[in-house]
């Protein structure tokens, strides 16, 4: 699978888990599109001295019952005692990283406006914490650098088969200048309006077969940077 995104906090204790619960229970049909994996996700945006994006490195930290799911899978961490060897964790690296053509790794980076396009996952890495997976990566941007004047960035999986959460950290590697804000998504009012939606339909409506909504991205964090050229 593609999708197989701060250090120490609890994933279920975090308002995203609580979507799951409360899309099953309270509406009226379940095959309505809710989160399987919690990634908490971190960023590095690597910029060269005249200002130009040249690489995005990912971070995910998968939530624990994937991470065991995956572990005992792969007969990692036999011991069970929560860390890997070096040999596990050379193992484990790049196991989320055999992508199907067209994935674009759950990440969107708009350059003033206009999409930069991301090579595949360079430099795997994995290992655990607490029980969790944490894997990163590397993306370099194709065809050359961009410049990193505006750039918008949002990691979600538009399914939303998987929540992405940026709680990791978010950083700029290179001129000191370069500054990075961002918007937290309303999960709040986003679920509301997915109710909303959802009590207008009949009991009986399959919403397989007339495509369930792409909500993905209506719960993602929107991430932006900006590096002055020099």
């Amino acid at each position: 699978m593609k999708r197989i995104a701060g250090p120490g906090l609890n994933p279920y204790l975090s308002p995203m888990r609580w979507i799951v619960p409360l899309l099953t229970c309270c509406l009226p049909i379940p095959a309505m599109a809710h989160p399987h994996v919690f990634i908490d996700t971190g960023l590095e945006f690597i910029v060269d001295d005249s200002g130009q994006l040249t690489h995005v490195r990912v971070t995910w930290v998968y939530d624990e019952f994937y991470s065991l799911l995956v572990l005992e899978d792969m007969k990692l961490d036999q011991d069970a005692d929560g860390a890997l060897t070096d040999s596990e964790q050379g193992f484990l690296a790049g196991f989320d990283a055999q992508w199907v053509e067209g994935y674009n790794g759950d990440l969107v980076v708009l350059a003033d406006g206009i999409p930069v396009t991301l090579s595949g996952p360079l430099e795997p890495q994995a290992t655990t914490e607490n029980g969790r997976i944490v894997s990163s990566h590397l993306r370099a941007v194709e065809g050359g650098a961009v410049p990193a004047a505006a750039l918008t960035v949002k990691a979600y999986d538009e399914t939303y088969y998987t929540a992405y959460e940026v709680t990791r950290p978010v950083t700029v590697t290179g001129p000191a200048s370069c500054q990075i804000s961002r918007v937290d998504p309303d999960i709040d009012g986003q679920l509301a309006q997915m109710q909303a939606f959802l009590l207008t339909l009949d009991a009986d409506y399959d919403l397989e077969e007339n495509d369930i909504p792409l909500v993905g991205e209506s719960f993602a964090t929107e991430i932006f940077v900006s590096c002055p050229n020099t």
